[in-house]
C-alpha cells in the first residue's frame, strides 16, 4: 500500500500525514506565551513520568519551494545537523545522546520541525543547542557538498528505484493542479543537480527566524519554568522580516485526470483520489469532519465496507485504504488506495470501488452504522491522549498550518454532529469526476536488478 501519511520519523523521511482523525485529542489544556521576538511556546503539563517532548517547529516546508528550489527545505533539515560555532559537527547529537535522550526532524508541505525526547530535567540542554542552530548554523560548502548527495540517494532510493514511490509522486503531482502541493518534498531530480550552498544559506536565513517558529512542550514540567528557560536561552534571538505566504486555492473544477505508470514492479496498484477541502479551507465548517467520517465508514478498520465487501466477501482486493488529511494550509486529497488480488485487474478492483462510493451517493448510511463509526473514531481519539509524542506532534500540526491549539478540543463535537445526510452530501459534492485523479501502476518484470535496487533502501544514516 501506499502512504501519503505524515510520521515525525528519522530525519531525511520526507514526504509522509497521520491520519488527523486518530490523533487529535479531546478536552487538552495548554499554556502559550509568546516572547518579544515573536516566538510562541505551548506547554502542556503532565506529570505521570518524569520525561518530556520538546519540539520546534518551523513555518516553511515544501510548499513554500518556488520552481527550481524544490527539496531545499528538507536539505536544510540535514545541515540543520552540520553544527554551529558553538557546537560543532555531530556535537547536538553526540550530547542528546549522552544525556539519554532521543532526536531527529522531519520536513512536510506546511512545516519543518525537530524533536527530542528527554528526561525531565534535560529541557535546558535541548534550548541550547535548538536556540544556537535557529540563527547561528554553519552552512559550510564542504558539508553541503557531501550533504546533497546524501539527499540525491534518498530520493533514488526513496522515489526513483521504488514503485511504490514513484507511482505516489506521479500521483500527487496530477492530483494537485494549480497548489504547490503536486511538488515532491524531497525535490525534483534537477533543481537538486542545481542547488547551492548560497540558495539554502539564503533560504535559512528567510526562514528560520524565531518569529516564524514555535516550540511545544509536553511532560513533566512547569510552564512557568519553560517560559522563563524560553526566554534565556531563544529570548535573545532577533526577530526577522519573514516573507508574507500569499494565499493559494486549487480549481474549483480541475476535471478528471489519469495516469498509468508501467515500471519493474511486484505487484499492480490502484489509487484513486478526489480534490477535497480542509478545515481551513472548507467553505461549509462541517464537510471536512463529514468526509473523515465518510473515510472510517469506507475503509475505518477491517468491518468498513471496502475491506469487508471487497478483500473479504469478494475477494477483488489484497488490501485496501484511505487517506485523509484535516489539516494542511490549502485543500486536501481523498485518496483511495488499493492492491487488486493476484489474478484481478485494476479495472475491475476500480469498477467495484465505485460501485461502493456511489452506494454512499444514493443510499445514506445508517443510523446505526453512523453510530458505530463515530464511537470507532472517538475512542482512538481517548485513547491516543496518553502519548505525549502524539500529542505535541498534533498540537504543532494545528498551529504551522494557520489553526489553533484549541481544535483539538472541537474534533470530537464536529464529529458527533455529522448526519447521515452530511455524509451523502460530501459523498455527492467531493467524489465526482471533475474532482478525480487516477493512477494505475501496471508492473513490468520485477528483475533481478530491479529487486536490488529497491533493496538499497532498507536504511538510511544521517
Amino acid at each position: 500500500m501506499f502512504d501519503l501519511s505524515f510520521k515525525p520519523l528519522r530525519m531525511g523521511v520526507y514526504c509522509t500525514l497521520l491520519l488527523l482523525s486518530s490523533s487529535i485529542f479531546a478536552q487538552t489544556t495548554f499554556q502559550q506565551k509568546t516572547l518579544a521576538n515573536g516566538l510562541t511556546i505551548y506547554v502542556k503539563e503532565d506529570h505521570r513520568a518524569p520525561v518530556l517532548i520538546t519540539e520546534v517547529w518551523y513555518k516553511v516546508g515544501s510548499s513554500y519551494e518556488p520552481t527550481g528550489d524544490t527539496g531545499i527545505s528538507h536539505l536544510l533539515e540535514h545541515m540543520m545537523f552540520k553544527g554551529t560555532p558553538n557546537y560543532g559537527l555531530g556535537e547536538f547529537s553526540r550530547l542528546i545522546a549522552e544525556n539519554g535522550g532521543q532526536e531527529n526532524a522531519f520536513t512536510y508541505d506546511d512545516f519543518t520541525g525537530y524533536y527530542q525526547e528527554l528526561a525531565a530535567d534535560k529541557l535546558p540542554l535541548s534550548f541550547q543547542l535548538e536556540a544556537d542552530r535557529m540563527r547561528h548554523l554553519n552552512l559550510k560548502a564542504a558539508d553541503f557538498n557531501e550533504e546533497v548527495k546524501v539527499v540525491r540517494e534518498e530520493r533514488r532510493w526513496r522515489t526513483d528505484n521504488d514503485p511504490q514511490g514513484k507511482m505516489t509522486e506521479q500521483f500527487l503531482s496530477q492530483a494537485y493542479v494549480a497548489l504547490p502541493y503536486h511538488n515532491p518534498t524531497v525535490g525534483w531530480p534537477a533543481d537538486l543537480q542545481n542547488i547551492t550552498v548560497g540558495d539554502l544559506r539564503a533560504w535559512y536565513q528567510r526562514w528560520y527566524a524565531p518569529n516564524n517558529a514555535f516550540i511545544v512542550v509536553v511532560g513533566d514540567v512547569k510552564a512557568n519554568d519553560v517560559f522563563n528557560l524560553a526566554q534565556k536561552y531563544f529570548g535573545p534571538l532577533k526577530p526577522m522580516t519573514v516573507p508574507l505566504a500569499k494565499p493559494q486555492q486549487e480549481l474549483a473544477n480541475p476535471g478528471a485526470r489519469r495516469i498509468n505508470l508501467s515500471i519493474p514492479a511486484q505487484v499492480p496498484s490502484l489509487m484513486i483520489g478526489y480534490n477535497v477541502p480542509t478545515v481551513i479551507s472548507a467553505k461549509n465548517s462541517i464537510d471536512p469532519y463529514a468526509l473523515d467520517v465518510l473515510s472510517n465508514i469506507l475503509a475505518g478498520g477491517d468491518s468498513a465496507r471496502l475491506p469487508q465487501n471487497l478483500v473479504r466477501h469478494q475477494e477483488l482486493a489484497s488490501g485496501i485504504g484511505i487517506n485523509y488529511e484535516l489539516y494542511k494550509r490549502f485543500s486536501s486529497l481523498f485518496v483511495i488506495e488499493a492492491v487488486p488480488q493476484k489474478g484481478v485487474s485494476t479495472e475491475a478492483l476500480e469498477k467495484a470501488i465505485r460501485a461502493q462510493i456511489k452506494l454512499l451517493q444514493q443510499k445514506p448510511v445508517s443510523a446505526a452504522e453512523l453510530a458505530k463509526v463515530k464511537r470507532n473514531v472517538i475512542a482512538d481519539n481517548i485513547y491516543q491522549q496518553d502519548s505525549i509524542e502524539d500529542l505535541a506532534q498534533t498540537v504543532g500540526i494545528l498551529t504551522a498550518v494557520g489553526s489553533d491549539w484549541r481544535e483539538i478540543d472541537n474534533y470530537v463535537e464536529k464529529v458527533q454532529k455529522v448526519t447521515p445526510l452530511d455524509v451523502q452530501r460530501v459523498a455527492q459534492q467531493y467524489l465526482v469526476p471533475t474532482q478525480e485523479t487516477v493512477g494505475i501502476l501496471t508492473p513490468l518484470p520485477w528483475n533481478a536488478a530491479a529487486a536490488a535496487q529497491s533493496s538499497n533502501g532498507g536504511s538510511y544514516v544521517r
